[in-house]
């Protein structure tokens, strides 16, 4: 397989529980680099954006919502086949369907405050690490 690149939020719920260290010992226990991280709050205009395939949904306005409440850490996670890995760490986005030992199974609220996000193919990787991080900011 070939080294990937993949995009990972921990969301508010994550982040004002201090689980930062917690999840990202998960993610490079299981062989993902972090190359890329930082804290941020997202503005409206960005949380938007980033959702907007989710736009006609009734639940976007919460999620919005959601996302900008507090901050988050946005980070780029390296590895062999790094979206489907990360994938499987995160477990399913329902943390009642996921799987013991993934983070949504230990970390989640509710299936809104699932605590992290992962892009869900390498094209959306690609688009969504470049919404919050220049190439020189990302160091292998």
């Amino acid at each position: 397989m070939a080294i990937q690149r993949t995009f990972s939020i921990l969301k508010p719920d994550a982040t004002r529980r201090n689980l930062t260290g917690a999840i990202n010992a998960k993610f490079e226990t299981k062989g993902l680099r972090i190359v890329a991280q930082k804290r941020v709050r997202m503005s409206q205009a960005q949380a938007e954006a980033f959702y907007s395939v989710h736009a006609a949904r009734p639940f976007f306005k919460d999620l919005v919502g959601f996302m900008t409440s507090g901050p988050v850490v946005v980070q780029v996670l390296e590895g062999e086949n790094a979206v489907a890995l990360n994938r499987e760490i995160m477990g399913a986005t329902n943390p009642a369907n996921a799987d013991a030992g993934t983070i949504r199974k230990e970390f989640a609220e509710s299936i809104e405050a699932n605590s992290v996000h992962g892009s869900d193919s390498p094209e959306n990787a690609a688009i969504e690490i470049a919404q919050f991080f220049a190439g020189n900011e990302i160091v292998g």
